[in-house]
């Protein structure tokens, strides 16, 4: 039996970022950067090969 959940990270949760792929590190850190947006990922024969970040500003609406 695996030590991993299905995505790939440990069960205990005491990863190490430097054990992680470093596009997932990338991805962690756009999604951590951004408020609202949209973080998408590319894959070309089963390997990440783009990361894009499209960020929203939000306007508070004034009455």
């Amino acid at each position: 039996m695996s030590n991993q959940s299905s995505s790939g990270e440990p069960r205990d949760g005491r990863e190490k970022a430097q054990e992680l792929p470093a596009w997932l590190q990338l991805v962690r850190q756009q999604v951590a950067s951004i408020k609202f947006g949209t973080v998408q990922i590319t894959v070309h024969d089963s390997r990440v090969t783009q990361v894009e970040r499209a960020e929203k500003l939000r306007l508070d609406q004034q009455k």
